[in-house]
């Protein structure tokens, strides 16, 4: 593990693919601390921080900053003290949201109601007793609008009986009713098949996964666990706001 992969990524960094970097005129000695402490892991993008001498860098759901001469590396938020505003908490959301879509829609199990409103991600686990909880409330999150997409987060790791389950669940018939028979208890029939678990579980942790179930909002921003319907909306809300602000 290389040097700034340790400080700002955690242990599977290396494990998932991320987009080429917008360099936005980056110093080459910028660029070239980067891709020493980097190999083979193109960053989502090197800017201007908000503060000058500064550059910002993307890996993951990870922000850091490198000075202009490429020498030091600086963990932390950014604060305006004349607004109070978190300077680093927009990009870390929107590299959050960005990670999240890279692993395609296509790849998610997706509930959705007949008028969506919001949209959440969450990472899951079917023995989740938080996240069967939030799963058998799913027709109130419909009801609220809240369109939800599963990613796999097995907590006890690839090759687990959970992980095996989940395959089961993704390479179902019915993925979605395969996941409901697993989140009450019920039998799933074992399947094997081209599946996106192990990458969504290694996604996961690159992106501070630690407990399930973990939720995305629509800006990048984190939820922490299980929310009911109402307090979800209203989450929601906000996190849509903040999007079209």
């Amino acid at each position: 593990m290389n040097r700034l992969a340790a400080l700002a990524c955690g242990p599977l960094l290396a494990a998932t693919a991320l987009v080429c970097p917008a360099q936005e005129g980056a110093p080459p000695a910028v660029t070239a601390a980067i891709d020493a402490l980097l190999p083979n892991t193109p960053p989502a993008w090197v800017k201007p921080a908000p503060m000058s001498g500064l550059w910002e860098v993307a890996v993951g759901s990870h922000v850091f900053y490198v000075s202009a001469d490429g020498r030091y590396l600086l963990r932390g938020d950014i604060l305006d003290t004349t607004t109070r505003e978190n300077l680093t908490r927009p990009a870390r959301n929107r590299a959050r949201h960005d990670a999240v879509e890279s692993l395609g829609e296509a790849n998610m199990i997706v509930f959705e109601p007949r008028d969506p409103r919001y949209t959440v991600t969450v990472f899951t686990d079917v023995e989740c007793g938080y996240c069967q909880k939030l799963h058998n409330e799913m027709q109130s999150y419909l009801d609220a609008g809240i369109r939800v997409r599963y990613l796999a987060f097995p907590r006890a790791g690839i090759g687990s009986p959970t992980y095996q389950t989940m395959v089961s669940v993704w390479c179902a018939v019915d993925p979605r009713d395969a996941m409901t028979r697993a989140k009450t208890g019920r039998e799933v029939e074992a399947k094997s098949c081209p599946n996106p678990v192990a990458e969504q579980y290694q996604a996961g942790q690159m992106l501070g996964v630690r407990g399930t179930p973990t939720i995305v909002l629509e800006s990048g921003e984190v939820v922490p666990g299980y929310l009911p319907a109402d307090r979800l909306r209203e989450a929601a809300e906000v996190a849509r706001n903040e999007v079209k602000g």
